[in-house]
């Protein structure tokens, strides 16, 4: 399989810088800290979230 075989499947996703210390942005969703800064403007998940919903946006082939 080709890395043209999965062109269909290109997710843009940007990440927000992580964080040198506290303070934490508090997840979306579960409200527990994440690893970035609490400065950043948009969202953040913590680890977990993350995780999970890369399993659910992932594609399936």
């Amino acid at each position: 399989m080709s890395d043209t075989d999965n062109d269909y499947c290109l997710i843009d996703v940007t990440r927000p810088p992580k964080a040198d210390g506290p303070p934490y942005a508090a997840c979306v969703l579960c409200q527990e800290p994440t690893e970035y800064p609490e400065s950043y403007k948009g969202i953040t998940l913590c680890p977990v979230c993350e995780w999970r919903e890369a399993e659910r946006t992932s594609c399936s082939g």
